[in-house]
């Protein structure tokens, strides 16, 4: 999508994720044999680069890892697909995150057993990495104190194009995050969490609680939202593959195609499309690997 590659750095989760397929999920207390099982790399902002890898981009990842060998699989992982990993923290007590996901292959939808050991990147270690040469960066919401303190810091060294942040999860002292990002996207959890049905009425009461420019909410299968300030709120409906074969990541790959969209000067209705489209075509395939390619040899994008 971007007329050239851009240098994007993300601040978040890389884990190791342990995904087993199933025909359809058991019932409490119940046995059943699993169909596949995969050992892979994952986590949301990990995710993310991937598929910006595959855009082109050349990707960063700030974030920590255990010293184990769950620690140094990820870790080659992301060596292996060009993403730097220079910024990396390794905590020698602690273990790295893990997520055990069954993945029903009934519908494609997945349930995710997430276990952290592991101290989150801290302001002080996002203080040492240098911000000059980066056009975007992108946090997760995880530890709000710290986002919080990195947050003012970007705003205070970072001179690129934005900084977009993830809300996934309710958190205590989250909202406090919400002023300095330029753009805001928002989990379809998080607001269904905030006592909200209805994701219009979500954004437009959003405005006095941030100084973003961009809100973005992404609904699932019943498409995405987004909102400039000052606009009026779009809408796109969901991109529906064939066959949802699995739903692992559709958010993460949702916010690279943002990223990526609005790197390329993309407004809002059109961003969304794009998002959309890349979104549901992963939900069409397993795994990340190839993404980018299979979807424009199926004219998604």
């Amino acid at each position: 999508m971007s007329e050239r590659h851009r240098r994007i750095l993300a601040v978040g989760v890389a884990a190791l994720d342990i995904v087993n397929e199933v025909a359809a999920y058991p019932a409490e207390d119940a046995e059943l044999r699993a169909l596949d099982r995969r050992i892979v790399r994952g986590g949301n902002a990990a995710n993310t680069l991937a598929v910006l890898r595959q855009l082109g981009h050349a990707c960063a990842w700030a974030g920590t890892l255990g010293r184990d060998a769950e620690g140094a699989q990820v870790l080659r992982d992301l060596v292996s697909r060009g993403i730097d990993t220079g910024a990396c923290v390794f905590h020698p007590r602690g273990s790295t995150p893990t997520s055990y996901v069954t993945l029903s292959r009934a519908g494609g939808s997945r349930t995710i057993i997430h276990y952290r050991d592991l101290p989150e990147l801290s302001a002080a270690d996002f203080a040492r990495i240098r911000l000059d040469g980066y056009d975007w960066v992108h946090f997760e919401g995880r530890d709000p104190r710290e986002v919080v303190a990195m947050l003012r810091d970007c705003g205070a060294r970072f001179s690129g194009a934005g900084v977009s942040l993830e809300i996934e999860k309710p958190r205590p002292g989250i909202e406090a995050t919400f002023m300095g990002p330029r753009v805001l996207i928002f989990s379809r959890h998080y607001v269904r969490s905030q006592g909200y049905r209805d994701p219009q009425a979500f954004l437009r009461e959003q405005w006095e609680r941030t100084d973003a420019r961009l809100l973005i909410l992404p609904w699932g299968e019943a498409g995405a939202y987004a909102q400039s300030r000052g606009g009026d709120i779009c809408f796109a409906p969901a991109h529906r593959p064939p066959r949802v074969r699995d739903t692992l990541g559709a958010g993460d790959i949702f916010n690279a195609a943002v990223i990526d969209g609005l790197l390329a000067g993309l407004p809002p209705p059109a961003l969304l499309r794009h998002s959309n489209a890349l979104a549901g075509h992963k939900c069409g395939q397993s795994g990340f690997d190839n993404l980018v390619t299979s979807a424009r040899e199926a004219g998604v994008l």
